[in-house]
């Protein structure tokens, strides 16, 4: 266990061994009955500590970080399917704290690419240790089909998917190359310029996008001496995305746990109309839709999102 602090008021990290041996860092934080909460992609576990510390005198809060993210940055990935590998390791995770808490389920609520964990871990190794489920702006598939066209940008995917893979075969030559410091200036700007349009199409309030600019600036000279400890796995991750169909629909029927579909009314990622669909394919879901957000509800939408996450947890 690393950095253990006496209360469980206060964060804590542990150690928790994957099923491939990897020690996997989890933050702990709170009293009460456990709740898993995964992050989404390029997010650090413990930004979801502004909406939990109210909550933390009644519930227990398990924060994994994903490899290659938060305390994760530095653990690789396996295997190219990067999600189905997060599921793995969420399972791993899942029977540590039924055993450290003496339960026999637990809520788990997942952002984004941590709720499209959440559908792999469904898939793959069902729903009995889960009590519910929040599903927050995330739909079950990436690429459009013919009967669903819910996947990630909507009527965008084509062309952004297009300059995803523009990007991958640009950096690709230099995915050997540890230090971002080292890259030739043009990868470097082509890299944080995907990752601001990235940022910028996930917020819809003015607000939200007025700080992404601002936290996103780099000047030149900064770009020169950054460095960026997670470029390689997100552009790996990229790549998994636009090469793997990760079409978890067929599992929607069998997920007949309580389920909240939190949607975001102005997402540009997963279209609003499309996740609302989904509320029919499960066997016991409601749907809650935040009118004036985007895909990062916590961003947009701070206060909706919190009185969500704590309706979820009372409920």
């Amino acid at each position: 266990m690393l950095g253990i602090i006496t209360t469980k008021h206060q964060l804590q990290t542990v150690s928790i061994g994957a099923a491939d041996g990897t020690q996997l860092p989890v933050s702990i934080i709170g009293y009460g009955r456990p709740v898993l909460l995964l992050h989404a992609f390029g997010m650090d576990a413990r930004q979801f500590l502004p909406f939990i510390l109210p909550l933390t005198q009644y519930y227990t809060f398990y924060l994994p970080h994903f490899r290659g993210f938060g305390l994760a940055a530095d653990l690789k990935l396996p295997q190219f399917d990067f999600i189905e590998q997060y599921a793995a390791d969420i399972e791993s995770i899942m029977q540590y704290i039924i055993k450290a808490e003496q339960v026999d389920s637990l809520p788990i609520a997942g952002i984004s690419m941590g709720a499209l964990v959440t559908w792999a871990y469904f898939q793959r190794f069902g729903v009995d240790k889960v009590s519910r489920y929040l599903n927050i702006d995330q739909a079950p598939i990436i690429h459009n089909q013919p009967d669903f066209q819910g996947g990630v940008f909507g009527t965008r995917q084509v062309d952004i998917f297009a300059k995803f893979d523009a990007l991958i075969d640009k950096t690709t030559p230099y995915l050997e190359v540890e230090d971002f410091r080292h890259l030739p200036y043009e990868i470097k700007t082509d890299l944080l310029a995907m990752e601001r349009s990235f940022s910028l199409l996930s917020a819809s309030r003015k607000h939200s996008q007025q700080l992404i600019k601002a936290l996103s600036y780099r000047a030149p000279h900064k770009i020169a001496l950054m460095r960026h400890a997670t470029w390689q796995h997100k552009i790996r991750c990229l790549s998994a995305y636009v090469e793997l169909p990760y079409d978890y629909r067929e599992v929607l029927k069998t997920v007949n746990i309580p389920t909240t579909l939190l949607i975001g009314g102005r997402s540009q990622l997963y279209t609003p109309k499309w996740q609302s669909y989904l509320a029919d394919k499960l066997p016991n879901a409601k749907t809650i839709i935040l009118p004036k957000s985007g895909h990062a509800i916590p961003i947009d939408a701070p206060i909706g999102f919190y009185k969500v996450l704590k309706g979820f947890l009372e409920s």
